[in-house]
């Protein structure tokens, strides 16, 4: 089966953008942000971490324009602009939660109890 391999500008770019998803509290933020807009207190508190870390990380997803935001009133509202980048999240996250799902039902079943985690990285 013949295929066309993507241009090079377009395999750096995804390198880029796939790099800056690699950070566990951006993806973290990216995801929060794919369920809905927030202001960077509302992040920080579903997140579980510090005002200025993830002001910071906003800031690198605005730079790289996997984020935007608008102004309400005295807030800066966040929001992922980009129904692409939300959807290979969202497929990512659901097919890792799926196996890690199936990874603890067979060790629970073997009797190996694992304490969930949560994604913090901040």
């Amino acid at each position: 089966m013949a295929f066309e391999d993507p241009a090079a500008e377009v395999l750096a770019h995804a390198a880029e953008t796939f790099g800056l998803l690699a950070s566990p509290a951006r993806l973290h933020l990216v995801w929060a942000l794919a369920h809905g807009d927030s202001d960077v207190t509302g992040l920080a508190e579903r997140v579980g971490g510090a005002l200025p870390a993830v002001s910071q990380h906003l800031t690198k997803l605005k730079l790289a324009g996997l984020v935007r935001s608008r102004r309400e009133g005295r807030r800066q509202v966040y929001f992922v602009d980009d129904p692409d980048v939300v959807d290979v999240v969202r497929l990512a996250m659901d097919r890792l939660a799926g196996r890690r799902d199936a990874s603890h039902r067979s060790h629970h079943a073997a009797g190996a109890a694992r304490p969930a985690a949560r994604l913090h990285g901040l």
